[in-house]
């Protein structure tokens, strides 16, 4: 992405409608509900809650095709209300009626902040985790619903989300950077200068969204930031942020970071093991997968190198639907280094 000219910050009615606007097509519906890992944990989150949602009223914020309006209702619920912005609600209401539970939920298109909930409601359920969890601000309607909606007392699904940071070293993108000292030996052209080019265009300030494989990750993860969704505010998530301590596996050349997120859900049979959602790269892949942060210069790291720094998640400059990262960071003895990193927008391309 050329940072040649600051991006004018588009208007809060365009960054929703080209958000809601991604939200029509099948294809990511299909993605998340083929999730497992997200929509098997869901299920049984929902499930196992069910001796707070039998009998109780729910609101389902982003409620998409209604897959978890419909677990509440296999959990006992006597009504949810499934809020839906964009299009794909009335697909949602053609599946609730398919599966005989409309007269249990009540598909009610538009945003949370602008329809009428009948009632108040005892349960909240959502599934408004972004890349890099913030990405799209969604938690932010989630909140808006919790205060407006929620009795007190209510639960919250999920009930808390911690964020996690380890150093890595990607193998791929120093492949693909020496590529350019090879070309000679095939082709009897040296190319080894456009190296300095490369780098730049790979080790840009995007933050990449890619698998990660646990061979790559090179120390223990590092907690930053735990965010209780019955507790915090939309202003407190203008700037999550928190310190990291880590101390690396062995010998390798540190050339990235990664970010991943856990949410939680109460688990009442076993208050002391709730029931986690992990994005983690030590655990099964998600649709999620990992938030890299590619630094401008890798530092080589031994057995039990201290790779210290701090991490701060903000809304982009250019949209307030963007996750912008500023992460702060020192390997060892080198001098303390920062960048600030952002997801390539959409709204960009428009």
């Amino acid at each position: 992405m050329s940072h040649a000219a600051k991006k004018r910050k588009l208007d809060k009615s365009r960054q929703d409608s080209l958000y809601f606007d991604s939200y029509t097509d099948v294809t990511i519906h299909e993605e998340m509900i083929a999730d497992h890992v997200r929509t098997g944990t869901y299920r049984t989150a929902i499930l196992r809650n069910s001796e707070s949602i039998r009998g109780k009223v729910v609101l389902d914020v982003g409620a998409g095709t209604g897959v978890l309006s419909m677990f509440c209702v296999q959990a006992g619920a006597k009504k949810v209300y499934a809020v839906e912005a964009c299009s794909i609600a009335e697909q949602a209401v053609k599946i609730v009626k398919h599966n005989q539970m409309e007269d249990k939920i009540e598909v009610i298109r538009g945003t949370v902040e602008t329809v009428e909930i009948p009632e108040p409601v005892d349960v909240i359920v959502s599934e408004w985790m972004g890349y890099a969890l913030l990405h799209e601000s969604m938690l932010n309607s989630v909140l808006y619903a919790r205060d407006k909606w929620l009795k007190p007392g209510g639960l919250m699904l999920p009930s808390k989300a911690e964020l996690y940071i380890a150093p890595m070293s990607d193998p791929v993108v120093e492949d693909r950077l020496h590529f350019w000292y090879h070309v000679k030996d095939q082709y009897g052209v040296d190319m080894s200068c456009m190296y300095e080019f490369a780098e730049k265009c790979i080790k840009n300030s995007d933050i990449a969204v890619n698998p990660v494989t646990v061979e790559d990750v090179l120390s223990h993860p590092s907690r930053f930031a735990e965010l209780d969704l019955h507790t915090i505010t939309t202003e407190e998530l203008r700037a999550v942020r928190g310190h990291f301590s880590c101390s690396s596996f062995g010998c390798a050349a540190v050339n990235a970071f990664c970010v991943w997120f856990t949410v939680s859900f109460p688990c009442p049979d076993k208050p002391q093991q709730p029931i986690v959602l992990s994005t983690s790269p030590f655990n099964p892949e998600t649709h999620w997968k990992q938030a890299v942060l590619y630094v401008d210069r890798p530092e080589e790291v031994v057995q039990d190198t201290l790779v210290t720094g701090e991490v701060q998640m903000s809304p982009s400059e250019q949209s307030d639907r963007h996750i912008s990262i500023h992460l702060d960071y020192t390997i060892g003895q080198h001098k303390r280094q920062s960048k600030k990193f952002a997801i390539p927008d959409w709204s960009s391309q428009s």
